[in-house]
């Protein structure tokens, strides 16, 4: 089994460098309301802006990368994190939380271009047989940077003199992002184009989607689950400071171990759906889901933290299960479906600034009811609306109709 090792240890560098951006969200929010003296709403403009590219960009960036390649995409990602990175120094030094949102929504856009046209150059790095290794294997590299960057953001953030240092994990992440992309200006990277079949147009996309119900619905379930994701790990350090009192170093311990969870559970998962069945896994998983947020939100166990964290084990396995259900048996129409799936991540711009205006009126612990309620709608996807439950109860139907 062949695969491109240069362009790969290159890309899954860059796997690295996204994990730590995302996770970087769930630092930024609570040390900007504290910096700024801002309310939770205000603050949730920083998943807005980061999450609001997915439906801006996706179709410009197809057509990006059918016309100029895989090598130059990623190179413009690699561009655009870069410099949303950068501008974190200047909205430090003008202290402009206006800055800030530019510099996220810029960084977004790259990491955007990244999302798309990741996975299938990762699959052209090699035999085919290996396109799964590959992809498992560079992601292991973003699981790496969720789980390390809390403890080292956040003490990178609180300075002993008490300055809230936002801009610097950003401008160290420039730094590796530079290194990185003069590794790529470097190496001779193929530039591979995407085939005919990978461009499609809006218009075809929804003419196509009434044959396949469960991925009508799946692209819902999409958009509950980003949106539940993205609350929960934002609001996950400033549950732990308001309702139990920890110091930000405290907190973000657990937030590694949230993240340690779900990653843990994601390898977990591809031995566990060899016995149990997708959709069954996803349902009995968000009730455990909505067992935990109900805990947090109305009781008091002196265990609330781990209760907490543990969130993670059940959430590590929802996307990719989602997604696959989504996509399940849809054929030719795969690529579009994906695009549509990858259209639902804007529920992470959409739930965030419910819960910051529930915080602020109510409390951080009862805003958690925002993602329990996701999680409410994923579980009666999971039993009732995904492929195989749909199909049964349109048989039963047929049959009630015949007799």
């Amino acid at each position: 089994m062949k695969h491109q090792y240069k362009p790969l240890l290159l890309l899954c560098f860059f796997f690295l460098a996204v994990g730590i951006m995302f996770c970087m969200n769930d630092i930024l929010l609570p040390s900007l309301v504290e910096h700024f003296q801002m309310s939770y709403f205000q603050a949730t403009m920083i998943q807005f802006s980061f999450y609001i590219t997915y439906i801006v960009f996706p179709f410009p960036i197809a057509w990006m990368i059918h016309h100029y390649g895989y090598k130059i995409s990623l190179l413009a990602a690699l561009f655009f994190c870069t410099l949303g990175c950068l501008i974190f120094i200047p909205a430090k030094i003008f202290d402009s939380y206006f800055i800030v949102l530019t510099a996220i929504f810029i960084l977004s856009t790259g990491i955007t271009v990244f999302n798309v046209a990741a996975n299938p150059f990762l699959a052209l790095l090699g035999d085919p047989e290996g396109a799964a290794i590959r992809m498992n294997f560079a992601q292991l590299f973003a699981r790496t940077g969720y789980a390390t960057t809390p403890i080292i953001a956040t003490a990178l953030i609180y300075s002993s003199a008490g300055d809230i240092r936002f801009h610097f994990p950003y401008a160290l992440l420039a730094v590796l992002l530079l290194i990185i992309i003069i590794l790529f200006l470097l190496s001779r990277i193929p530039g591979m184009k995407a085939s005919e079949e990978d461009i499609f147009s809006i218009k075809g996309i929804f003419r196509e989607l009434h044959k396949y119900p469960h991925l009508f619905f799946g692209v819902f379930a999409m958009f509950f689950y980003v949106g539940a994701e993205a609350c929960t790990a934002g609001f996950f350090i400033p549950y732990l400071q308001k309702v139990l009192n920890f110091s930000p170093a405290e907190a973000s311990r657990y937030l590694t171990l949230y993240y340690i969870f779900a990653g843990a559970m994601c390898l977990l998962a591809v031995f566990i759906l060899r016995f149990v069945k997708a959709h069954i896994l996803v349902g009995v998983y968000g009730i455990g889901m909505i067992i935990c947020y109900l805990v947090i939100i109305f009781f008091n166990t002196g265990y609330n933290e781990f209760f907490l964290a543990a969130l993670g084990l059940f959430l590590g396995i929802m996307f990719p299960t989602l997604f696959s259900l989504g996509i399940e048996d849809v054929g030719a129409f795969s690529g579009r479906a994906s695009a549509l799936l990858n259209f639902a991540i804007v529920g992470g711009a959409f739930f965030p600034p419910i819960q910051g205006a529930i915080t602020d009126r109510f409390g951080v612990n009862i805003s958690y009811l925002v993602p329990c309620f996701c999680f409410l709608m994923i579980t009666i996807y999971a039993f009732f609306f995904t492929k195989q439950p749909l199909l049964r109860r349109n048989f039963k139907l047929k049959a009630h109709v015949k007799n």
